[in-house]
């Protein structure tokens, strides 16, 4: 059943008018955010392994969802979207299309997808009912109030952000059959199974944090899937694009679960898995088996979160990696990029825009002021103390003269090595290397810094209460102002340096918050069997928006001053149910 729209349709962007709060882009450099979301992941890393949702879901009901019906045309259309729920504008924008009873594309219509499904992370930081209520469900449901006729129905795979609750709030949202806007739900689990029209499935795993398929997940697959045989095609729907990491030299565990999964459910009937979709990376990349109707492997994580970078994508993949441990694997196949949004120039252009840093996360200024402040007067301490003539330096009075700045430097340094190994580089060596210079750049900036102070104090200021109070206020507002603001730089500075090799590439985008170039995939399953994917994306989003109270009941709330322009990626791909040619070891 549709939501219910006793509501009166809204007038103006309040939160009393739309029964939620839109929000702003998340700055992901504050410090507020560094700090929740950090412990939001450890406490779901470390308490996860006692309490986790998936081993409880065994007692949930667990239903085959059956979409098998083509419609008159002997089609079925739908929709694949994820890393959603950031700031309103972007979400909103990709709602309203994936809303639309049908989208005219470089001159195709694509009408509406019976089925959405969100590929992980449908909120962010983290996961809470009122986050979901804000960023997710209020933005989709005033794209899309009800729906004239059949509900389509929406079915989403939970990414880590959805995770860090432990999956409370995220069972609670889209487990429990309750609309979602103009969406209605099926799904009673985290995970799910769809058997879709002309002998393809859609089958969902929740393999967050690399775990293990859980006994009840591969047993509700074993049951879901027992009509699933040979010559049938699968779309497999994971967390995040494991292939990406482990096709090209690094981690395989990920992959390793992925490739269980294949081995035990799809191969083990003489199915197929045609296509493997995800998100969490926020771009889109297509990697093709290098044959005849060959396989993909398609990251699309363009809902609304901030835009990730592309040129430092691997050109070739080998899977499974050599490396795997997963006995009796599938034949090693080589898979090619052949298409990525935004195209690599694009992307370099918007890695060198970190330079925005202090404006786009001023709470990030704060915090390198405050960090420099602190850097700065326990460097003062130690040189004033040690210059002073009337001061006694034996060994131990400097080693207490020097100690708080050894302190202070001894955690920049660990900070900046931590900072390092975010992502988990292929190059660690380079990474600690990186890291290292990293700190030693702080250090120097307040070293530097507590110079000219001593110098503008004994040289330039006037002496007596002048150059006291002078001196004071130089430390404590110009040291967080000025100071704070060059240090930021040279965190970007670093960033744009580090991310050229590699490092810390997540970073230098997330720490921008681009909000442009946002999209999803459309999906046709077509009466002669074949599945063809339209990548659509939205080169910018709206940032203005028009009310619309006199509407109909199921127009969208706000209309784009501005028309979008969605236009497709790439000419659309078609994908066989079976591969022209069997693969070969």
């Amino acid at each position: 059943m549709p939501e219910s729209t006793d509501r009166p349709r809204p007038t103006d962007r309040t939160e009393a008018e739309l029964g939620f709060q839109p929000q702003q882009a998340v700055r992901w450099l504050a410090p507020r955010v560094l700090v929740t979301t950090g412990i939001q992941s450890a406490i779901a890393a470390i308490f996860g392994s006692y309490a986790d949702k998936r081993e409880l879901q065994g007692s949930l009901a667990a239903d085959l969802h059956r979409h098998d019906e083509p419609d008159g045309e002997g089609e079925l259309w739908f929709d694949f979207v994820a890393d959603l729920g950031d700031g309103f504008d972007a979400t909103y924008t990709v709602a309203s299309l994936l809303a639309a009873d049908t989208l005219t594309v470089d001159g195709q219509e694509l009408p509406r997808g019976r089925l959405l499904v969100m590929g992980g992370d449908q909120v962010y930081p983290f996961a809470s009912t009122r986050a979901y209520e804000d960023r997710s469900k209020g933005p989709y449901r005033a794209a899309l109030p009800a729906a004239q006729g059949a509900s389509p129905t929406l079915f989403a795979l939970p990414g880590n952000h959805d995770w860090y609750d432990g999956l409370t709030s995220f069972l609670r949202v889209f487990a429990q059959r309750r609309p979602f806007g103009g969406w209605a739900t099926e799904q009673t689990r985290s995970y799910f199974a769809i058997q879709l029209p002309h002998r393809w499935w859609l089958l969902a795993i929740d393999t967050q944090f690399d775990d293990y398929v859980d006994s009840p997940q591969l047993e509700y697959f074993r049951a879901a899937t027992a009509d699933l045989r040979e010559g049938d095609g699968v779309i497999l729907c994971t967390s995040k694009p494991a292939w990406v990491d482990a096709g090209s030299g690094g981690h395989t565990k990920g992959y390793d679960t992925i490739e269980f999964f294949d081995r035990e459910i799809v191969r083990a009937k003489g199915a197929h898995t045609r296509v493997m979709l995800s998100g969490d990376k926020h771009h889109y990349a297509r990697y093709a088996e290098r044959q005849e109707g060959g396989r993909q492997r398609i990251t699309c994580g363009l809902g609304g979160a901030y835009l990730a970078a592309t040129h430092e994508l691997p050109t070739t993949l080998c899977l499974p990696p050599s490396a795997s441990r997963v006995r009796d694997p599938s034949p090693p196949a080589f898979y090619d990029l052949e298409a990525r949004y935004p195209d690599p120039d694009t992307s370099r252009r918007f890695a060198a825009g970190i330079f925005r840093l202090p404006w786009r996360n001023p709470g990030f200024w704060g915090l390198t002021g405050g960090f420099q402040t602190v850097m700065t007067l326990a460097v003062l301490y130690g040189l004033v103390r040690t210059l002073d003539e009337n001061e006694r330096q034996g060994f131990f009075g400097l080693v207490a003269s020097w100690a708080p700045a050894f302190i202070v430097g001894v955690v920049l340094v660990l900070g900046a090595l931590a900072f390092a190994r975010l992502g988990s580089p292929h190059r660690v060596l380079l990474a600690r290397i990186f890291g290292l210079l990293h700190g030693i750049a702080h250090i120097a900036l307040s070293v530097v810094w507590s110079f000219v102070v001593i110098w503008l104090y004994r040289d330039v200021l006037p002496d007596g209460p002048v150059q006291d109070w002078a001196t004071l206020v130089i430390v404590l507002v110009g040291t967080p102002l000025a100071i704070g603001f060059l240090d930021s730089e040279l965190v970007a500075g670093y960033l744009r340096l580090a991310s050229r090799a590699g490092i810390n590439l997540n970073e230098v985008m997330a720490g921008q918050s681009i909000e442009d170039h946002k999209g999803f995939l459309r999906l046709r399953l077509a009466a002669d069997g074949d599945l063809t994917i339209f990548p659509v994306c939205v080169d910018t989003v709206c940032a203005d928006w028009r009310p619309e109270p006199k509407a109909a009941r199921s127009a969208p709330w706000f209309a784009p001053r501005t028309p979008l322009a969605p236009r497709l990626i790439e000419d659309p791909v078609t994908v066989t149910r079976v591969s022209a040619r069997p693969a070969t070891r």
